[in-house]
């Protein structure tokens, strides 16, 4: 059963991807414009984007700080004022392992300000344009590492989890006014984020797997976006267990 409207032609559509300079965004932004999407990308830092954006009239870039408040509201307005946006993909991320042990309140606020006050700011300027039309798609990408609590996961965890919280009651509040509502929950991916990993990643997969797997749940109309399922699935299953036997068994495979 779908949760939302399915998306699987993307000519003609105009998808501003919030945080998308590498990674997963960039991949998802190049992906949809593969597809036909027009597509917008924001980031505070250009990287890999100018030379695309000069050469395909089909890419904007518009740099962004999603820590700044009037700077958010000021992009989204001018974006509005071209045309409605069919979708908006927020992406932004922040990650720096940290345990209580050396906790460390400044990297912790900044993990809140740019994983989820971002997403609020640019939420808060886009939906009274799709609130007014009835159409158009959130979609926030969030995290596995938001699902239960992790070691080394005391900044970056509770970010994602409140993302997930934020994309459900969205949902709910949204799905009777013609708005679909989506959160993408990866595994481990090959990004600048996760290149700081110290362990052996499960389940690893490229960027451009990860845009494949957005573009299909979005297609089959998904809510819950959660990729690969060879890995997510068993986490799925951790979510179930009682603290007695989750504790214990997080211990014993990560060794911490």
């Amino acid at each position: 059963m779908s949760l939302n409207k399915q998306i699987s032609d993307w000519q003609g559509r105009r998808v501003w991807l919030v945080g998308a300079s590498t990674g997963i965004g960039l991949a998802c932004a190049q992906a949809l414009r593969a597809a036909g999407a027009q597509v917008v990308v924001s980031a505070r830092k250009p990287q890999g984007v100018l030379a695309w954006a000069a050469q395909d009239a089909g890419v904007q870039w518009r740099p962004l700080d999603v820590c700044d408040g009037p700077q958010v509201q000021e992009t989204a307005q001018a974006l509005l004022a071209e045309g409605p946006l069919d979708m908006v993909v927020y992406a932004a991320g922040c990650y720096q392992a940290q345990r209580a042990t050396a906790m460390d309140l400044a990297d912790m606020l900044q993990h809140d300000k740019v994983n989820y006050q971002g997403a609020l700011q640019v939420i808060h300027a886009v939906l009274p344009s799709m609130l007014a039309r009835h159409s158009g798609h959130i979609s926030v990408l969030s995290s596995v590492a938001g699902w239960r609590g992790l070691p080394n996961g005391l900044a970056y965890g509770p970010t994602k989890a409140a993302l997930t919280h934020l994309a459900e009651t969205l949902y709910i509040d949204l799905q009777d006014q013609g708005i679909g509502v989506s959160v993408v929950n990866p595994g481990f991916v090959a990004t600048p984020l996760t290149a700081q990993n110290q362990f052996t990643m499960p389940a690893l997969i490229s960027p451009e797997e990860a845009a494949r797997e957005m573009l299909k749940g979005w297609a089959q109309g998904q809510f819950d976006i959660h990729f690969p399922k060879r890995f997510t699935l068993w986490l799925k299953l951790l979510r179930l267990l009682p603290y007695r036997l989750y504790f214990p068994l997080v211990r014993r495979f990560t060794g911490l």
